[in-house]
């Protein structure tokens, strides 16, 4: 927090914690969250990844073996369910703004444009046009400043994997199979049942 406040505003900072966990001034307060959420079957197979290479992590072990720790909440960060629920029950509030990964797929400059009204930055069609260029998941992943490859060994092993893989929707559909994916289907009905939200992946 040393750092953030030592930086002029505006300032942005990235941030994993659920709601319980963020600071409770931020209610009372002018800043505004972007959250930005995704299928949940992608956020494990992408967790599974990084958690190989990155050293912090403890070994995900088999995909069976970190399926059940992430549905069980046993993973860093926590529960994905209890994750989402907790910002859920502030979706309405005016300084908070949901989106998806995929809706960013789908959509990356109406998903840009969004965000900018939202945050009050009204940019022309060139100023526009950069930010989704270098939004763009090629362009992240060549990017030192944003794909981890300025990291030391003794926190990503390099060799392991890299933070940005493939960037794409869906891909839990090359990992589980499909008593996985049934699996991970019926924690999901229980642990999201009574949220009445539709989400992209639904």
């Amino acid at each position: 927090m040393k750092i953030a406040l030592a930086s002029p505003p505006p300032r942005h900072i990235t941030s994993h914690l659920p709601f319980q966990l963020f600071p409770k001034s931020f209610l009372q307060s002018k800043a505004k969250v972007v959250y930005t959420l995704r299928n949940p079957k992608d956020v494990l197979v992408s967790f599974y990844h990084y958690s190989k290479c990155c050293k912090i992590f403890k070994d995900p072990g088999t995909v069976e073996e970190f399926l059940e720790e992430f549905l069980s909440g046993n993973v860093m960060y926590g529960s994905w369910f209890d994750h989402v629920k907790s910002w859920l029950e502030v979706k309405g509030r005016p300084n908070v703004f949901f989106n998806s990964y995929e809706e960013l797929q789908q959509d990356l400059r109406g998903s840009v444009e969004k965000i900018c009204h939202f945050l009050g930055k009204e940019l022309n069609s060139q100023q526009i046009d950069s930010v989704v260029e270098n939004a763009s998941f090629q362009k992240m992943k060549d990017n030192p400043k944003s794909n981890f490859t300025t990291l030391p060994d003794d926190f990503l092993d390099h060799k392991k994997g890299k933070l940005l893989r493939k960037g794409i929707v869906g891909d839990w559909k090359n990992l589980l199979t499909v008593a996985q994916s049934e699996r991970f289907d019926r924690v999901y009905q229980e642990k999201m049942q009574g949220v009445s939200v539709t989400f992209p992946w639904e």
